[in-house]
């Protein structure tokens, strides 16, 4: 009998699973598809639930992979919700929940359309799905402990699919090819306190704050690439917490972000956040302490047979040739491309993270056919009766 993926994504949003809980996700896809024959291993690593799964041999003549997350973002306020976040009520064809859009649907269709198809035509090949409980917390035992893992393992995928959601507004609007690399940096400036009314016998580290912030935020980073748009930073905070109108503070915090394109790395761009700090240093005379991390770098798998693939199949299904882009956030991608090449395609994803966050029930029969598709063309088997 074929796997509902409405009902398993119904299973999987009742599942508490907020980061790191497993909260009974992995467990219950553990359970779906150890008995369809997928050999599965849990990876767990500094107290994060991850679940590998292999359908087929090691010594395939070629692996296609999936990857997704089970963990969710906290809740926020329950009552401002129209249902209970791990309900998930369907209603008037949604179907309510967290994680409902990110990305338990998306885990739901690919774990369905696996096991559907390595029961009904199994391919002369083998299927990995690589499943984390660490996506949306600080990502470093999660799709990362797979990875290693699957190394030291002598464990291989050819390609690999993330099922994260895609489409900005319509079913097969979008797939990502690539993602733009993530950074922040955490600045201090350090004077001397003192009285507002002699300031002069004191050294105002805001003046300094506020023209490195200034100068950050005007200067243009790039005006794009070729797969890429223009890098950016936004100034995300400024703190002070300084209350008293006649103290000058003594210190001044803020941090920015930067979303960069292939024509930086997050080395280059530390080296210029350093620099600019230092040069506003000397011009004022106050301290600037820097700290920076890199969430990941960017990165593009150029057009080729991978992405034609997903499109072709989306294409098929939804009558929408998918854009290819680079655009949003991160995501687990980030890590895979050393691993394989590596594509995104999933849902629509403007009420991820959401209070009432929803899933139209027909969209996710669609993506499991998508998915479905995707196998069968991978390795040209025929579509089962």
């Amino acid at each position: 009998m074929a796997v509902d993926p409405v009902d398993l994504t119904a299973r999987l949003v009742r599942c508490p699973s907020v980061t790191p809980e497993e909260g009974g996700a992995l467990v219950l896809l553990e359970n779906l598809l150890t008995g369809a024959g997928f050999a599965c291993t849990r990876v767990d690593r500094g107290g994060v639930s991850n679940l590998f799964a292999r359908w087929g041999g090691k010594a395939a003549a070629r692996t296609f992979g999936f990857n997704g997350h089970t963990d969710v973002v906290p809740v926020g306020d329950a009552a401002a919700w129209t249902h209970d976040p791990f309900g998930a009520v369907i209603e008037e064809g949604w179907l309510y929940g967290r994680g409902a859009t990110d990305m338990k649907s998306g885990v739901a269709a690919f774990a369905a359309a696996a096991v559907d198809f390595v029961t009904d035509t199994p391919p002369d090949g083998a299927v990995i799905l690589a499943i984390t409980g660490d996506e949306e917390g600080d990502a470093t035992d999660g799709t990362v402990a797979l990875l290693d893992w699957m190394e030291a393992e002598g464990e291989r995928m050819d390609v690999c699919l993330v099922g994260e959601p895609t489409s900005p507004d319509h079913m097969g609007q979008m797939m990502k090819i690539g993602r733009r690399g993530s950074m922040s940096a955490w600045f201090t400036f350090t004077g001397t306190q003192g009285h507002a009314a002699y300031p002069d016998r004191a050294l105002n580290p805001l003046p300094a704050m506020a023209r490195l912030m200034a100068d950050l935020a005007a200067h243009e980073l790039d005006t794009g690439t070729e797969h890429f748009d223009a890098s950016t930073l936004a100034v995300v905070t400024m703190d002070v917490g300084n209350a008293t109108t006649n103290v000058i503070p003594a210190e001044g915090r803020a941090t920015v972000n930067i979303r960069f394109n292939d024509a930086h790395s997050g080395a280059s761009l530390t080296d210029w956040l350093r620099n600019e700090a230092d040069r506003v240093a000397a011009e004022t005379g106050v301290a600037i302490g820097m700290r920076v991390k890199i969430s990941g770098e960017s990165f593009v798998t150029p057009p080729g047979d991978l992405s034609a693939l997903v499109a072709d199949a989306v294409q098929v299904e939804t009558n929408r040739t998918p854009e290819m882009s680079t655009t949003g956030g991160t995501s687990d991608a980030r890590f895979v491309k050393d691993h394989c090449p590596v594509v995104e395609f999933g849902l629509i994803g403007h009420r991820m993270h959401a209070v009432d966050e929803r899933v139209r029930v027909e969209q996710i029969g669609q993506l499991k056919a998508i998915y479905a598709r995707i196998l069968r063309d991978y390795f040209g088997t025929d579509t089962p009766r």
